[in-house]
Parts: structure tokens; C-alpha cells; sequence
């Protein structure tokens, strides 16, 4: 939903072809997540993988490339919940609400993850009763309204018309961020019971629901508001399409359970960020002294769930929500090309016995998303290439021209503070 907007205007309408299209790169990454989460069952997700299965370098690439991904997702809950919050308060501020839900999620996320857990359960159950809620009131606005016109039920997902692959796939690489979540589970390896079972299992069904829950609502959305049409919003576009479907009381449920779910990914994403930034400190890529520490009461990486806080408030006065969803895009997608070779690289060329699934699925999903991350803003790919050379100098200084280790991927025992 959050999405519905900016995708909407990229693809030209196409926003159901967009979520499809992301859905087959992600299950393919999800499987080569889950299989590598298998085989390190580390907190540090694509950065652990790519590093120990291809070279520490590389792993120090993709690891600076995904830090970019998991930092930027809670800056852009912090400016999408300000945004939403305006809605329902016009007299305050944007400035006021971003400082105070980048210190929520702050605050929220140092009770450590069982809390954090908790949260996202509760939250889960009463957003899944208001998406029932708006399926049967887009169902009822649909086919109270006579289209007679041919194509129209199927115009969402083709639109012969404005259709063009550039456009679509240029949509496609913002919806993905739709899925961005998944891969933060492999992150939380060293907390689940059972990662080698677990953690592909969850990051294939999260993929696959959230993938067919996705298509619904914008196919339903699309049918209620034909592309072309202007959003007064283009941020919070999904709200103004239940304002139509359902009236004033619909526009008002779903803006504030469009706000609660953007709260709850801002907690679920600023933790996987702290579990990223602590995974490459312990392994000293980034300074250990700050990044390495485990607060000793509640287990959790403190200085760095602040920092990503302090990053989040920092960067919602400065980039818009569409900038950065491409910007966000932009590391996430190398971290899911590295984690498919990665997963390649160990499970076909290093095996014992090779299997067609362990080569077809990881070389698709490399493929989709390079070519996804090809077609992004190339304002995007400016500044993500900026980070990547602050990144690479950084490592450069930090081995002295890369003639040192650049980064130890064994495992120290957690340091506390």
C-alpha cells in the first residue's frame, strides 16, 4: 500500500505487473537467503555469506551496499509516519512528527527483541481485519459502477495503450521494496530456535504472502482508481483510493492502519539494522569499539539501534520518500545479486552432489535482480555509487591500500557493555 503511488506513476498504471514481476526475483532470493542462513547461521545475513562462500573483500562490498538498504528502510518508515500523522493532525508540524517516531522506534527497540516480537504480532492481526474490511468495500464500489468498456478488469495488469517494459520494470525495481523485510530474518539467525529449518521457511512464505496479499490490494486499488488518473498525494495515494471506494471513515481507518503498519515496520527494520551494523563491527569492519557491543541486559546491539535512530531523524529532513525507496533499492538489490551467487558458488559448485534447483533458482534470481537494479533512478544509482567509493576508500584506509585483512569473518565471543 505505501508504495501504491510512485509505483503507480513509474509503471505507467501497470502496479500489479510490478508486484509480480518482484515477487518471482524475491522468492528466488528468498530461497538462496534461507539456504545460505542454513549454512551460517550468523547475524550478519548477505555480508556474512557473500564474504565467507566468495572473498572477505566482496563480502565487505556487499555488506557496505546493504547497510545503505537497512538504514535507509527505517528513515523512510520515519518520513512515511510523519506524513500519514498529518493527515490526522493537520496543525502539527512534519518536523514534529519525524523526530517523534524516529525516537519511538528508537525507544521501543532498546526493550530488546521479545518486545519487539510482541509489537509486530499485535499489529499484525489488527491490520490483516482492516485489508478484509477494505476487499469487501473496493468489491462493493466495483461492481456498483457499470464498465462497459473491454479490458477493463484486465487493464491493471496490461494496459495495451501506455504499456512499456522500461516503464514497467523501471516500476518494478520501486516495488520491491514491498518485500524489503525478508531478508532481515536472516539477520535474526542467532535468535531463532531453529535457524536451518526456520529461517528458509519463513523468508519463502513471507515472500510468497506478502507477494499475493500485495497484487490484491493494488488490483483492487487499480479497479477503484484507473491509472491515469491524478493522486492528491502521490505518497499516500492508497489512502485516497479508500477514500473513494468507502467514503471518509475508510480513508481515516486505513491512513492509520497505513501508519501503524509503517510503525511496525520502522521497529522490525531499525532492529535489523542494528543486527547488520553489530555483525560487521564484531568482524571489524566497521570500528568494534562502538559497532561490536551487546548490551549485556536486554542482548541487544544498544549503540547501534541510536545511531540508526539518529541516522533515520537526520535523513527524513533531507530526502524525499521516493528518493529513498530508490536509494534503498539500490543496496538491497547488490546484497540479493551477492547472496544468489553466493548461494550458487556453495550449494552447486562446492557440492558433493549437484542438484538443477541449486543452479536454476540462485542464476534467476541473480539475473531478475540485477536487471531490476539496472533500471533504477539514475539519480539513484549516482548517489548509491557515491556510497559504495565512501565505502571502498573507507576500507582502503582501513588495510592500508587493501594489503591487510580487510575483515575477519570468524565468530568472537559477543562483547558486552
Amino acid at each position: 500500500m505505501p508504495v501504491f503511488g510512485v509505483v503507480s506513476q513509474r509503471a505507467q498504471g501497470h502496479v500489479v505487473t510490478a508486484i509480480l514481476i518482484a515477487m518471482f526475483a524475491m522468492l528466488c532470493t528468498a530461497f538462496s537467503y534461507g539456504r545460505m542462513a542454513s549454512a551460517y547461521p550468523s547475524a550478519g545475513s548477505a555480508f556474512t555469506y557473500v564474504g565467507q562462500e566468495l572473498h572477505p573483500a566482496l563480502g565487505y562490498v556487499t555488506g557496505w551496499g546493504m547497510l545503505m538498504d537497512y538504514l535507509l528502510n527505517p528513515l523512510i518508515c520515519t518520513i512515511l509516519c510523519a506524513q500519514l500523522a498529518r493527515n490526522l493532525a493537520l496543525g502539527v508540524p512534519y518536523s514534529a512528527w519525524a523526530i517523534f517516531f524516529a525516537v519511538l522506534f528508537t525507544s521501543l527497540n532498546l526493550f530488546g527483541i521479545q518486545a519487539s516480537a510482541r509489537i509486530n504480532s499485535t499489529l499484525a492481526i489488527g491490520m490483516g481485519m482492516v485489508i478484509a474490511v477494505f476487499f469487501v468495500v473496493t468489491t462493493r464500489y466495483v461492481f456498483k459502477h457499470s464498465y462497459a468498456e473491454p479490458g477493463f478488469f484486465s487493464r491493471p495488469f496490461y494496459d495495451p495503450v501506455v504499456f512499456q517494459w522500461k516503464a514497467v520494470l523501471g516500476g518494478t525495481s520501486l516495488a520491491v521494496l514491498t518485500y524489503i523485510g525478508f531478508d532481515g530474518i536472516s539477520t535474526l539467525s542467532e535468535e531463532a530456535k531453529s535457524p536451518q529449518r526456520d529461517i528458509l521457511r519463513a523468508t519463502v512464505l513471507v515472500c510468497l504472502i506478502t507477494g499475493i496479499l500485495a497484487a490484491l490490494e493494488v488490483y483492487a486499488a487499480q479497479l477503484v482508481w484507473p491509472a491515469g488518473r491524478a493522486f492528491p498525494e502521490v505518497d499516500t495515494a492508497f489512502v485516497h483510493v479508500a477514500g473513494l471506494a468507502g467514503g471518509a471513515w475508510l480513508l481515516q481507518l486505513v491512513n492509520i492502519t497505513l501508519l501503524v503498519a509503517t510503525i511496525g515496520s520502522g521497529i522490525g527494520s531499525q532492529l535489523g539494522a542494528a543486527r547488520l551494523l553489530y555483525a560487521m563491527g564484531r568482524s571489524n569492519a566497521i570500528p568494534a569499539s562502538f559497532f561490536g557491543k551487546i548490551e549485556p541486559k536486554h542482548r541487544i546491539p544498544r549503540n547501534n539501534v541510536m545511531f540508526s535512530g539518529l541516522f533515520a531523524l537526520t535523513g527524513a529532513f533531507v530526502l524525499s520518500y521516493e528518493r529513498g525507496v530508490d536509494l534503498l533499492n539500490f543496496g538491497a538489490l547488490i546484497a540479493f545479486v551477492g547472496v544468489n551467487v553466493a548461494c550458487l558458488v556453495h550449494y552447486f559448485f562446492r557440492a558433493k552432489k549437484r542438484r538443477g534447483v541449486n543452479l536454476l533458482v540462485p542464476v534467476v534470481g541473480s539475473v531478475v535482480c540485477a536487471l531490476l537494479w539496472w533500471n533504477l533512478n539514475s539519480r539513484a544509482k549516482l548517489l548509491g555509487a557515491v556510497w559504495m567509493l565512501v565505502g571502498v576508500s573507507y576500507g582502503a584506509f582501513r588495510t592500508k591500500g587493501f594489503r591487510n585483512e580487510l575483515v575477519n569473518f570468524g565468530v568472537p565471543a559477543e562483547t558486552t557493555q
